[in-house]
C-alpha cells in the first residue's frame, strides 16, 4: 500500500480552513493509503521560538482536533514530530548538502516575513524550515504528500533535495509526489483567506455563540450599495461559507 504523509504545525488553534483544506481530506485518505499524520511541534518553533509553552498547549489541542475530525488510530499513524529524534538528525545531514539559494527562493519565505513582520524571523530555523519539512517526508519514504495546486512549488524543493542526496551518495530516498487535492477557499470574517495570522478565523473550538457573533460581522455583499440593488451572492464571503457547509437542498432554498 502506498504511503501518504502530512503534518500540521503546532502554532495555535485550528479553524474552519484547516478542517476543509486538510483534515476532512486526511480522513478520506486513511481509508485508501498507509497514512502517517504528525503534529509538527518543532516547526512551531520556527516562528514561535520565544514561547515554547504555547506550542505544548497547541500540541494537545491539535491531537484533540485530529481525533474529533475523524482520524482513526486503527487506520492511520498519528505521532508527535519531536518524539522521533531522527527527524532532527536527517535535517542536520540535509543542511550540509543544500545550497543556501534554494532556501532563499522558497515562495513563502519572504511572504511569511511580511505577514509576520512583528516577529524577528532572521533565524536559520525559519530559513531552513524546508529542510526539516523534507526530512519529515523522506525519512518515511512517503510516496505522496496531499497538497493543493498552489502548494506544489513548496513540495518541489523537497524533491530537489532528495534528488541531490541520491546523486551525491546513492539512491536512498524516493522523490515525494504531490497528491493533488481540490478544496474550496475558505474566507475569513474579513473576506480574505481564513488565517490565524489575519485574526479573521472561526475556530473549531469556538462556541456556537462565538461563531455566530463572528459571522454577524461579515460583509454580506460588497457590491450591493442600496437595499433595492440586485444581490450578487457570488461576491459574498458569507455565501461562500454557505456553499461549503450547507446541503444542496438548503442552498436551493436560499
Amino acid at each position: 500500500m502506498d504511503r501518504v504523509l502530512s503534518g500540521m504545525q503546532a502554532s495555535g488553534k485550528l479553524h474552519l480552513g484547516n478542517l476543509i483544506g486538510a483534515l476532512q481530506n486526511w480522513v478520506k485518505l486513511q481509508e485508501k493509503y498507509d497514512c502517517f499524520y504528525f503534529i509538527a511541534d518543532w516547526h512551531g518553533l520556527t516562528t514561535g521560538y520565544e514561547n515554547p509553552s504555547a506550542i505544548k498547549e497547541s500540541t494537545n489541542d491539535l491531537l484533540i482536533n485530529f481525533l474529533a475530525a475523524g482520524l482513526d488510530p486503527d487506520k492511520c499513524t498519528i505521532f508527535l514530530q519531536s518524539k522521533i529524534l531522527q527527524h532532527a538528525e536527517l535535517h542536520l545531514l540535509l543542511s550540509m548538502i543544500t545550497p543556501l539559494g534554494w532556501l532563499e527562493r522558497v515562495p513563502t519565505y519572504k511572504e511569511k516575513q511580511q505577514e509576520l513582520k512583528d516577529r524577528d524571523l532572521s533565524t536559520y530555523g525559519f530559513l531552513g524550515y524546508p529542510l526539516l519539512q523534507t526530512a519529515d517526508i523522506i525519512i518515511y519514504k512517503a510516496k505522496y504528500v496531499p497538497v493543493g495546486v498552489d502548494q506544489v512549488p513548496h513540495l518541489e524543493i523537497s524533491r530537489e533535495i532528495a534528488r541531490r542526496f541520491n546523486y551525491l551518495y546513492k539512491e536512498v530516498f524516493p522523490e515525494p509526489e504531490a497528491l493533488l487535492t481540490k478544496f474550496p477557499k475558505v474566507p475569513g470574517i474579513d473576506g480574505r483567506k481564513m488565517s490565524k495570522s489575519y485574526d479573521n478565523a472561526i475556530y473549531l473550538s469556538d462556541s456556537p455563540e462565538a461563531a455566530e457573533q463572528k459571522l454577524r460581522t461579515m460583509m454580506t455583499d460588497p457590491a450591493r450599495k442600496r437595499r433595492m440593488d440586485k444581490g450578487t451572492p457570488e461576491l459574498s464571503p458569507v455565501f461562500q461559507l454557505h456553499k461549503i457547509f450547507s446541503s444542496k437542498e438548503e442552498q436551493d432554498e436560499v
